[in-house]
């Protein structure tokens, strides 16, 4: 795999070490983790975390919310989902990329800090994600929000969560969406697509461990895998949110992705896609000096954007 990485990439690849990840694992993963986060302040946004009501079974959810501390307008509005395979990630470990967004766009964010897998398998995650949703969609008033111009982002696990929840909202006649961003998505439990089998470097997400994380994510489900657990399994992509979406070809996703954006497309819905030669998993925020990396994260911006403002 080494030699097929992209020339600014090359570098930080090479400095990488494997992971072990496994249930004995978890934990360490998830302590060094925290431990990596560095605190984040921004003297122009405004930050408050908050507890807000969950729906049917699912308990009180946090969230974080991120304003300009001087928002003279009502602005749209970002439901961000984080990644990490559904066992590890955190809403902290995320705050410069909300902060980002708010800079290159000029929104609002709401972040969600949904439960984890193995504690909290399906539809743990995706049910506090549906929460998430519905209470910004009810508040986006207070929060000075056009309730029109709500967009869903997230990456890798968070672009899965990305994709269940615009299926859930469509279905459940629930919040509408104006825009969703499924980056690099994590959507077919199977793991048998032609890039998931290529990609077994255990420096980058691969094979492996995708298929431990599905196994964490789905230990309780019995049966058929739901289209919310898994959206590469939906029958029906009509009435879905103008899409963008985008991988690297050295990515496992790369092949689900592609079928993803294909069959949204032949459902007549708006999509843009890009495919990042030479580019593994999380490329972007494993080197965001690189160009590749900034080009990616630019083009992110820009579609958000254009789509929030036009």
């Amino acid at each position: 795999m080494e030699q097929r990485v992209h020339p600014d990439l090359k570098d930080v690849f090479s400095s990488l070490t494997d992971m072990i990840l496994s249930e004995e694992t978890l934990n360490d993963i998830r302590n060094k983790g925290k431990q990596a986060i560095v605190s984040y302040k921004n003297e122009y946004l405004l930050l408050e975390e908050q507890w807000i009501p969950g729906l049917k079974d699912t308990p009180k959810v946090s969230v974080k919310i991120y304003r300009p501390k001087k928002q003279e307008t009502m602005l749209p509005g970002v439901l961000y989902i984080h990644g990490g395979g559904y066992i590890f990630g955190s809403v902290e470990g995320n705050d410069a990329k909300c902060g980002e967004i708010i800079e290159a766009v000029n929104c609002v964010v709401v972040s969600v800090d949904y439960r984890l897998a193995p504690e909290h398998p399906y539809p743990a995650a995706i049910e506090d994600c549906y929460a998430a949703l519905t209470w910004f969609s009810q508040n986006a008033s207070s929060l000075n929000v056009d309730v029109d111009r709500i967009a869903v982002v997230g990456g890798s696990t968070g672009g899965g969560l990305t994709a269940a929840l615009s299926l859930m909202a469509r279905d459940r006649k629930g919040p509408k969406i104006k825009f969703q961003m499924p980056l690099f998505p994590m959507i077919d439990d199977r793991c048998n697509s032609e890039s998931c089998n290529e990609i077994t470097d255990k420096r980058v997400w691969c094979k492996e461990f995708n298929m431990f994380a599905w196994k964490m994510y789905l230990k309780n489900v019995t049966g058929d895998i739901p289209m919310y657990a898994a959206p590469a399994r939906v029958k029906d992509y009509s009435n879905l949110p103008p899409t963008y979406s985008a991988v690297g070809e050295l990515d496992p996703f790369r092949d689900e992705t592609i079928k993803y954006v294909m069959n949204l497309t032949n459902a007549g819905v708006p999509v843009e896609f890009h495919l990042y030669p030479g580019c593994f998993h999380e490329f972007e925020a494993i080197e965001p000096k690189a160009s590749i990396s900034q080009l990616a994260t630019k083009e992110t911006y820009r579609a958000l954007k254009e789509a929030l403002y036009n």
